[in-house]
């Protein structure tokens, strides 16, 4: 919805601006404003006339360009957040929701694993230790899970 008003918007003052500057080539063609505000040198007057119509159309352009850019720079950075659930993870796209693995496929064309990083590891390694200590369980020495060695 809000993408729709900020599009509007844009039209507006789009249209706006075309509109004020048509209205001023009129008001320039009915009051030969040209002549009110540069004099009537018959030479001259056509480059004067015209350089006062190119400064008016690019006023006008200055202010469509300058809101075109704002709102579209408003909409590429609200389109760039993706939406996470903050309950289960899924990802917001595409007007449904999806598991992650199932969004990184479809969108980015990859594949995607499961691994542990080094901080959880170390938190799950604690959280152990801290339930066999609760639970009164021998700790596991870490060396005493390597293979042996055969002395052959």
């Amino acid at each position: 919805m809000k993408d729709k008003v900020r599009t509007a918007k844009m039209l507006l003052y789009q249209g706006a601006g075309f509109l004020v500057l048509i209205a001023v080539s009129w008001i320039n063609e009915s009051l030969n404003l040209h002549k009110l505000v540069l004099g009537d040198h018959p030479y001259i007057s056509d480059f004067r006339e015209s350089t006062l119509e190119m400064l008016f159309v690019l006023a006008v352009w200055l202010v469509v360009y300058g809101s075109t850019r704002r709102l579209m720079a408003e909409k590429r950075e609200l389109e760039s957040f993706m939406k996470v659930c903050s309950w289960c993870r899924r990802i917001g796209a595409d007007k449904k929701w999806m598991a992650m693995e199932e969004f990184f496929s479809c969108k980015l064309s990859t594949s995607t694993s499961h691994g542990i990083c080094d901080d959880c590891f170390q938190k799950q390694e604690e959280a152990i230790e801290a339930t066999k200590r609760q639970l009164h369980l021998p700790t596991l020495d870490p060396d005493a899970l390597e293979p042996r060695k055969s002395n052959a």
